[in-house]
């Protein structure tokens, strides 16, 4: 069995290398991303495993120094200690929760796996291994491409129908299709890495004059390319772009005895590319009117032209799905992410806690768009989401690492005792690198992304390492003490395994709990909401969502005159609230729930529950404080204040909503109701005809400026004035 180790391990790696991109679960809090992460911590804790049989079975330490073990080092350094001076610790190791990736156990688990490939492996098997990756990306690629054309496998698995729509209107696979990544632009970064990796075994297998296996190769770059195509992600292209322009530069540079012949092939992979452009489109109207899709359109455009219509002068640039162009919304975010460096310079707010420390300082003018009430967890720039969360010292160590990558792949490229098959698999890795590298400016990493980052550099070192020795142990006896190591071993591994199995099925509790109380079946959704925080109660986004369930249980069982039941549930969600806030104070997320829970409370008649709207009050500065700019909580702020009687202080806050988002119509109704009910007495007459004047002109202007509003004709009716 020992003898077996390295076969184990290589294996292992196979099998990791295959499913991590086809990886997806239609039952837990999020489809594709948690359940990647959740493959690669098993992964490694199985390969560590059998690594550490493989020491002690050979009674010495396998462990291989490589050129980046010192910006590795200094890397994993800056991030614990930003992961210790976060705002939220917990977040910080596990990551952003539903996805994971990003948080310290998923870095320490990426360079583990960097570790254990360049100690467990050699040269000669690592061509298998990228075919095995090459091969993944042909399936992740054949499950897309019908979604293109309105056929998803994802949606035949989840309901049964051969169509897209198990979808949201969020999830337009026609328009961009994500296939098993779960994103179109996670997807083209996935992909554009892999376009690189299956030209250089097409060039290699050109120069060995094995012209059907080439034939085979260009294949699937096409392939690739065309489902790249399809996501019509900017990002994506201008990395793969990069990364052709490297690997091009590279076999030019490798070729220049020949350098006409080589120009050839580099013509014509580039000629190839564009006819394929050409009939398909790219992400870039400025460009598309070059290509057959945008002169066609031009074509029917003008046999059948429609009006032109302005656009309001506060309207933003619109995007491919509709809503403000995403880069608009960019700009918006990244100057955030630089706001919130500027206050926390060396080490960042916190490993993966860009989620909350952007509500600190997110610019207003991210209330105009039509993602104003969204939660960004990422800077949508790799780099910036790194100086934001981790500071200076993370992001240089981050560039660090990335920089000694490229650097110890173009060393070999450069070297003349390499091969030139090796020359080319190297130079193909570097262009994939590449492509992730640029790509991530305009987008961030993902757990295929992520390991490909760390793994290509190791792929590199290993093409040019010698083959490892492996030891028999058909006629070795083990000690005893090397049986206990092993058995130990084994132990901490399936104790591990069963940890994140454990939590793993308390997310699908979680989940299914989740999707019923948005469902509003609050009852239905109480236990497996239980049993998920019954299983983790350390992790606050059960007993979050577990907290406004039992609030509105509550609720009901108070209108149903259920007294004592509606007390202990009430009970028991101030008890969830106040351990989810105390555990997490710097979470405005939390927050807002809190906010919910204590509003719900406050709203039944009974004087036992009349404590919880002074608590609202509380809870919804604080939300304020910890996102001074969102609009939408300084409208619900507006409102609470009211409901305390301090209609003052809430007119305030309602035109410092107002301040915050101009188009806010129901922050313009909120405070002309509260300005009339200022200027009114309790039996209806105005008493103060300044304050019904402005009353009445916040409604009008709603009217002449948004438009027919029968609510707001009513309202001024009511009141007695003309609409």
């Amino acid at each position: 069995m020992m003898s077996l180790l390295p076969k184990l391990i290589r294996w292992s790696f196979y099998i990791y290398f295959f499913l991590v991109p086809l990886t997806f679960w239609g039952d837990t809090s999020e489809l594709f991303e948690f359940n990647k992460m959740w493959l690669t911590f098993i992964f490694a804790i199985i390969v560590g495993v059998l690594w550490i049989w493989r020491m002690i079975a050979e009674k010495r330490v396998i462990f291989k120094r490589t050129i980046l073990d010192i910006p590795l080092v200094l890397f994993i350094i800056s991030q614990l200690l930003s992961t210790f001076m976060s705002l939220d610790t917990h977040v910080s190791w596990w990551g952003y929760y539903s996805r994971f990736n990003g948080g310290m156990f998923s870095i320490l688990s990426y360079i583990f796996i960097y570790y254990a490939l360049i100690s467990n492996w050699h040269g000669m098997k690592v061509t298998r291994l990228l075919q095995v990756t090459l091969l993944s990306g042909l399936a992740v690629c054949l499950w897309g491409l019908p979604s293109h054309f309105g056929y998803d496998p994802t949606c035949y698995i989840f309901r049964g129908t051969l169509d897209v729509s198990c979808w949201t209107d969020a999830f337009q696979p026609k328009v961009r299709i994500f296939s098993t990544l779960g994103q179109p632009d996670w997807l083209a970064a996935y992909l554009v890495s892999l376009v690189p990796l299956s030209l250089g075994f097409a060039l290699n297998y050109w120069q060995e004059k094995r012209y059907y296996v080439t034939a085979g190769y260009g294949l699937l770059s096409v392939l690739f390319y065309l489902c790249f195509l399809y996501t019509s992600s900017r990002g994506g292209f201008l990395g793969l772009i990069a990364g052709l322009g490297v690997m091009a530069a590279g076999y030019l540079w490798m070729h220049t005895k020949n350098i006409k012949q080589a120009g050839y092939v580099i013509g014509s992979i580039f000629a190839v590319i564009v006819v394929i452009t050409f009939f398909t489109g790219t992400p870039f109207n400025q460009l598309d009117k070059f290509t057959y899709p945008g002169i066609r359109q031009a074509m029917i455009e003008k046999a059948h032209p429609v009006a032109k219509i302005t656009a309001p002068t506060t309207a933003q640039p619109v995007g491919e799905l509709g809503g403000t162009d995403s880069g608009t919304i960019r700009l918006y975010v990244w100057r955030g992410a630089l706001d919130a460096w500027r206050h926390y310079p060396l080490f960042g707010s916190g490993v993966e806690t860009f989620a909350f420390v952007y509500y600190l300082y997110r610019p207003a003018g991210h209330n105009m768009t039509s993602e104003w009430d969204y939660l960004y967890n990422k800077a949508h720039n790799e780099y910036l989401n790194y100086l934001a969360t981790t500071g200076a010292i993370g992001l240089l160590t981050y560039l660090a690492v990335i920089g000694m990558a490229v650097f110890l792949m173009s060393k070999i490229i450069l070297k003349t005792k390499n091969s030139d098959h090796t020359k080319i698999l190297v130079l193909s890795l570097l262009g994939g690198y590449v492509t992730m590298i640029v790509s991530n400016f305009f987008g961030f990493s993902v757990v295929v992304i992520n390991l490909f980052l760390f793994v290509f550099p190791a792929l590199a070192i290993l093409l040019t390492s010698e083959p490892q020795k492996e030891i028999s142990f058909k006629q070795v006896r083990f000690t005893t003490l090397q049986y206990g190591g092993f058995l130990l071993s084994a132990v901490v591994g399936v104790y591990l395994i069963l940890i994140l199995m454990n939590y793993w099925a308390a997310d699908r509790a979680y989940a299914y709990g989740f999707n019923l109380d948005h469902a509003n079946a609050y009852d239905r959704a109480y236990q497996p909401l239980m049993d998920a925080y019954t299983a983790r109660p350390d992790e606050p986004t059960f007993s979050d969502e577990l907290s406004v369930n039992t609030a509105i249980l509550a609720s009901a069982y108070a209108a149903n005159k259920d007294a004592s039941q509606a007390a202990q549930l009430a009970k028991q969600a101030v008890e969830l609230s106040d351990q989810t806030i105390t555990q997490h104070p710097n979470i405005v997320t939390y927050w807002k729930t809190r906010v919910r829970i204590m509003y719900t409370l406050a709203q039944l008649n009974d004087t036992a529950f009349a404590q919880f709207m002074p608590q609202a009050l509380k809870a919804i500065q604080t939300a304020h404080m910890l996102a001074p700019t969102d609009a939408k909580i300084a409208y619900n702020y507006g409102l609470i204040l009211s409901q305390n009687g301090k209609n003052d202080e809430a007119v305030a806050m309602l035109r410092k909503t107002i301040q915050l988002r101009p188009i806010y119509q129901d922050a313009y109704f909120a405070l002309g109701v509260i300005l009339h009910e200022q200027a009114t007495d309790p039996a209806g007459k105005v008493v103060d005809q300044q304050k019904e004047a402005e009353a009445v002109s916040e409604l009008r202007y709603l009217l002449t400026t948004f438009g027919d509003n029968q609510k707001v004709k009513d309202t001024l009716t009511s009141w007695g004035e003309q609409p």
